[in-house]
């Protein structure tokens, strides 16, 4: 193993075993492209509704929840898709659920701002801008009630810090000293509206130590710093020593939702966020650093080609809700 890349802080990072970085990056290339289909399916007319793509942001839930046990907890965001994957979520039950039929994670009835899977411990993604902290706190009281070791990653964006319910979140989290990572996947942009216009915050970890959290600032477009930040937070939490919050500094490469323009973004904003793109970065660092030679990366884009058509190909063939089932699991 090697020991000298750097993070914003200056920090000296771990590099990643071979293998372990190959698996991330195979990971992150299926967010990517199961967001790519989607797309070219939602433009086409067959998906439904609203979906906000996680295209750029790839290497946050990839580098948080590969420190993550299958029992441990995530609560997401609209802009879902890739936390859900990174957790470990079924490419053909999700791709049923956007398509609205009845094999998709919530019957069809979800889409895509709803997946959820408890067994996987994936507590939902939500649709209300900062809703999913409060879950988080919630099942970080469960464990501590139950005398479990689990830990939640609360994922988040600029526009939650400044609800009501970050602050609470964070403070309760703080003040009990609940086994809770939060991640704040700062893209600078809540909406359509850049968050040096609705807070005079540079930096939400200072916030986040205000309440008396662990924290770090990392780049987000590195799966490598991630990772080796939410493992620090992962071990304090799991071993009783309470929450942190990790601020990772990214991008989306889309606009907010399939449709909308980004007329809001700086001139060439976009273009140089993706020359940072952190499939990119991960694919530089397997051939220098460790020696991937380039076939084994087409392998990696092929087994993932293979996996997106047989989940849309599933999707597909899936039936579509009847009308009697419209009032079934609404009611307790």
């Amino acid at each position: 193993m090697t020991s000298d890349t750097h993070d914003p802080a200056g920090r000296t990072l771990v590099s990643i075993e071979r293998e372990r970085l190959l698996e991330l990056y195979e990971r992150m290339v299926t967010i990517r492209r199961f967001e790519e289909a989607v797309a070219d399916l939602y433009k086409r007319g067959d998906i439904p509704g609203f979906t906000h793509l996680y295209a750029g942001q790839e290497a946050v839930a990839v580098g948080v929840c590969a420190n993550l046990r299958s029992d441990d907890f995530i609560t997401s965001t609209h802009r879902g898709h890739g936390h859900v994957i990174a957790k470990g979520a079924a490419l053909d039950r999700m791709m049923a659920e956007l398509f609205a039929r009845t094999s998709g994670y919530c019957k069809g009835k979800g889409g895509s701002m709803h997946i959820a899977d408890f067994s996987l411990g994936i507590l939902g993604a939500n649709g209300i801008v900062g809703a999913g902290l409060p879950i988080a706190v919630g099942a970080g009281y469960s464990s501590r009630l139950r005398g479990s070791d689990q830990v939640v990653a609360s994922f988040f964006g600029d526009g939650a810090v400044t609800e009501g319910a970050f602050h609470e979140a964070v403070n309760m989290a703080a003040a009990w000293s609940l086994p809770v990572l939060f991640v704040l996947e700062r893209n600078d942009f809540a909406v359509g509206t850049r968050f040096s216009r609705i807070s005079n915050i540079r930096d939400v970890a200072h916030l986040g130590a205000s309440y008396g959290l662990r924290t770090a600032s990392v780049d987000g477009n590195d799966v490598q710093a991630v990772h080796e930040a939410a493992a620090e937070a992962v071990e304090v939490a799991r071993s009783g020593g309470g929450p942190s919050l990790i601020a990772c500094s990214t991008f989306r490469q889309r606009a907010h939702f399939e449709g909308d323009h980004t007329r809001y973004m700086g001139d060439g904003e976009l273009e140089a966020w993706k020359r940072r793109d952190p499939l990119v970065r991960c694919a530089e660092e397997l051939r220098a650093r460790h020696g991937v030679a380039q076939d084994e990366l087409e392998a990696v884009e092929a087994r993932v080609g293979e996996l997106i058509e047989s989940a849309v190909a599933f999707a597909r063939a899936a039936p579509e809700p009847e009308l009697d089932a419209a009032l079934e699991d609404v009611y307790a």
